[in-house]
């Protein structure tokens, strides 16, 4: 699930390792850890920021991805009311979480990435303004 962008990838294999160690707190007995589903909440905020500063870094086009980005946070935060309520489980909030995640990296920051990279190349290959200073 790589996209080759290392300060992007490295958070993208950080999300994938909380919502597993969230998997493995929920399978034993007692109540489900919510206050890790909240840190699995900040946290992916924390990387949808870190999208959108490469991206303007870059000077790429990030305002379709960044609505993708509030939507589905928005519906991440609700499912996460749904299962503080008792109207989800939270084995069906972490599929959903993941099922979410791989697509959104798949069809979304792959993509992204392609941008991000070409918009990098154009600047670093872009002829610069030299001027001389010689009285």
């Amino acid at each position: 699930m790589l996209i080759d962008l290392p300060e992007i990838d490295v958070q993208h294999e950080e999300i994938f390792r909380r919502i597993e160690s969230l998997k493995a707190a929920c399978f034993g007995s007692g109540p489900a850890p919510l206050e890790g589903f909240q840190s699995l909440l900040d946290y992916l905020k924390h990387h949808f920021a870190t999208e959108e500063q490469v991206a303007l870094e870059a000077a790429a086009d990030f305002v379709d991805h960044a609505k993708v980005h509030r939507e589905n946070l928005h519906a991440l935060r609700r499912a996460l009311g749904e299962v503080r309520h008792g109207k989800r489980d939270v084995h069906s909030f972490l599929r959903y979480a993941e099922y979410w995640f791989e697509r959104h990296i798949n069809e979304e920051d792959k993509p992204f990435a392609a941008s991000v990279r070409a918009c990098r190349l154009k600047s670093s290959t872009a002829p610069q303004l030299v001027v001389s200073l010689q009285a």
